[in-house]
């Protein structure tokens, strides 16, 4: 038997440079490291983006990540570069959020603590949305192939026949969608829980031969002030 931990990375960059970790980000895997110091570990993986590995490589330094790209987030930019002028055309409320949001990028001049860099708008969760119904044609990776992918990657990781505990290094998403798999969950609800993972929150997964159960969800006991507890 095994316990997979799922581990969100720490707070990104802003949304111009979001594939990093912020000074909060590595603080927050710092405290990770912390928590987890007297945890032994068979297995350590990471996706292939930037904050994943960072995270990684600062709560487990001693313990090189195997880099698997499945267990990449799904790429937001890309979904935005197509589906944004699409929602534009069709929805004139989402074109004006969407226009707000780019003039308070500019606004924030790249300062990392903006609320425009640290909070999910209602043009993100709009767009988003429209890429996981399929509203448009999309020439990017589906969501369907998505939750295929997190699905592969996990079944990996389980068929490595780790014993003891594994961890892997992801983001919110792929969490969600591994948790919700467990709970026979196989629609578009995966983004509920993906939408509560704090940064450097671990999720657990119990392997039993075939049988995975969700253990816990979400554990943040690491991060124990309020401004540590972030979503983005």
């Amino acid at each position: 038997m095994s316990i997979v931990y799922l581990i969100r990375h720490g707070q990104a960059g802003t949304r111009e440079h979001y594939d990093s970790l912020s000074d909060l980000g590595r603080a927050q895997a710092r405290l990770l490291r912390e928590h987890l110091r007297d945890t032994e570990f068979s297995a350590v993986y990471s996706g292939s983006l930037q904050r994943q590995q960072a995270t990684a490589a600062e709560a487990l330094p001693d313990a090189p990540a195997i880099v698997d790209p499945g267990w990449n987030e799904f790429d937001l930019d890309h979904v935005y570069r197509e589906y944004a002028p699409l929602l534009m055309r069709d929805d004139q409320q989402f074109r004006i959020e969407y226009e707000q949001m780019r003039r308070d990028i500019l606004d924030s001049h790249g300062s990392a603590g903006a609320p425009v860099h640290r909070k999910w708008n209602e043009c993100d969760r709009k767009c988003v949305r429209a890429w996981v119904e399929g509203r448009y044609e999309y020439s990017g990776e589906s969501w369907a192939a998505f939750v295929m992918r997190i699905h592969a990657a996990l079944a990996r990781v389980i068929d490595a026949a780790h014993q003891g505990n594994v961890a892997v290094f992801t983001s919110a998403t792929p969490i969600g969608i591994a948790a919700a798999n467990t709970l026979e969950i196989g629609d578009g609800r995966a983004m509920w829980l993906a939408a509560v993972m704090f940064n450097t929150a671990v999720t657990t997964l119990r392997v039993h031969g075939d049988e995975v159960r969700l253990f816990t969800l979400n554990g943040a006991a690491h991060l124990d002030e309020p401004h540590h507890k972030t979503f983005r």
